[in-house]
């Protein structure tokens, strides 16, 4: 018997809202997610996964460690820096706003993201870290 999750496409789309300068827009039949008009989350077909912003380099690591939550869409995600994430496997709440922080941090401009240190991840030296 497999167990209701416990994170919703609601909670997606409450997690995400509640990040600065965020705002919703149906794309390709999908619900997406973007600040400054940049896409950081998009909820799958069937509500059930996310897609998100995640680095490729960073990306091979999380799916090898933790395959039942991290996975591409082999032939669509492999040249961007795109994964996807089952909303059955998080966690909590906590984790999917975490991931969604990320996310959002990623595509977010460097001032907004400066003005809000909340949202940076524990150690970085500062916001936009890594992006170019």
């Amino acid at each position: 018997m497999t167990a209701e999750p416990t994170i919703t496409a609601a909670d997606v789309r409450s997690s995400a809202l509640s990040l600065p300068d965020t705002t919703e827009k149906l794309a390709w039949g999908q619900p997406t997610f973007r600040v400054a008009g940049k896409i950081f989350a998009s909820l799958g077909d069937d509500e059930t996964t996310m897609g998100v912003k995640c680095p490729r380099e960073d990306r091979a690591e999380l799916i090898a460690t933790e395959p039942e939550k991290f996975f591409i869409r082999e032939g669509h995600d492999d040249h961007y820096a795109w994964m996807r994430v089952r909303l059955s496997a998080l966690e909590d709440a906590d984790e999917l706003a975490a991931i969604l922080a990320d996310s959002w941090r990623q595509v977010a401009p460097r001032r907004l993201a400066a003005a809000h240190p909340e949202l940076a991840v524990q150690g970085e030296d500062g916001p936009g870290e890594g992006r170019g």
